[in-house]
């Protein structure tokens, strides 16, 4: 009985000593986290004045009813929905394509991997610059288009090109961050297994397709979507090719940058809050969906 008194002590001394030692990022993750997005949740359901005499009345779900009537809310749902589903599925298969290549006995393959990751430490509005300098329509990549005799176009003002644009420059800068993501997980996978496929006679492609791609299951399921999460928050790319307007005709707005011009330009932060958790919820349902197609035995 006595060495059960003095075991619940000690454990409840541990258990206070352990929440003591949390308490500094508690309260940080608690300040710069958990009120914000209860502020968030709150204030969507209201009418914020901003200008003049602060004041809050509470407008119930009107600011989400407002979105179906709002074609700039449509527009840029549009124009995100196509980013991510051309940005993701090629960042990945040309990361995993690198990572392959990388994992192989290539000379100077140290070399690659620095000159490929650099993109990703680059800061994202000096990629933007050079890349706005390269889009010119005098630019680098007219010029090289011009020599092999192709179309030009101008990419910063042809609504047609111009989310292309940004869509070239984000896989080029993104994909090499994943490329090291592949190239850890490929070398934790067994040598052994391929000998044995050796052995039983596999092509290159059997043992990809049967040994490879499973163990990379987790990882790719970890890309996709740390990826599909990235680019549905585009907006430093997409507010400097369009000086915050989001143009050449809308043709650059996305759901962010829309929630930037609704909060610190027209300062209607209320409805601003509502199409940030609309983004939330859309990017949670994504995540869920994502998570639903791979199998559960792929993650043991």
């Amino acid at each position: 009985m006595l060495n059960k008194t003095l075991w619940n002590k000690r454990s409840t001394r541990e258990t206070l000593s352990g929440y003591l030692f949390m308490t500094p990022a508690i309260v940080v993750l608690g300040i710069f986290l958990i009120i914000p997005v209860i502020f968030t949740i709150v204030l969507a359901f209201y009418r914020v004045q901003l200008l003049g005499e602060i004041s809050f009345r509470f407008a119930g779900f009107k600011n989400f009813v407002r979105m179906g009537s709002d074609e700039r809310v449509w527009i840029a749902l549009q124009n995100t929905v196509e980013y991510v589903a051309i940005v993701v599925p090629i960042q990945t298969i040309l990361a995993i394509v690198l990572a392959l290549i990388l994992n192989t006995q290539i000379k100077g393959k140290s070399w690659f991997r620095v000159a490929f990751f650099l993109p990703t430490v680059t800061s994202s509005a000096v990629l933007t610059l050079i890349f706005m300098w390269i889009y010119n329509t005098n630019g680098l990549l007219n010029s090289f288009l011009s020599f092999l005799r192709l179309p030009t176009y101008n990419w910063l003002g042809d609504p047609d090109v111009a989310l292309k644009g940004i869509m070239l420059m984000n896989i080029w800068a993104t994909a090499p961050l994943f490329m090291v993501i592949y190239l850890a997980a490929l070398q934790d996978i067994p040598e052994s297994l391929y000998e044995a496929a050796s052995i039983d006679g596999a092509t290159p492609w059997e043992k990809f397709w049967c040994i490879t791609l499973p163990f990379l299951k987790p990882v790719t399921f970890f890309v996709i979507v740390m990826g599909i999460i990235g680019t549905f928050q585009l907006f430093d790319q997409s507010y400097i090719f369009s000086g915050g307007s989001g143009g050449p005709n809308n043709a650059t707005l996305t759901i962010v940058l829309l929630i930037y011009q609704y909060a610190f330009k027209n300062l209607d932060m209320g409805y601003a809050l509502a199409l940030t958790l609309m983004l939330a919820l859309v990017i949670m349902t994504v995540t869920l969906i994502q998570r639903s197609l791979f199998k559960e035995e792929s993650f043991d």
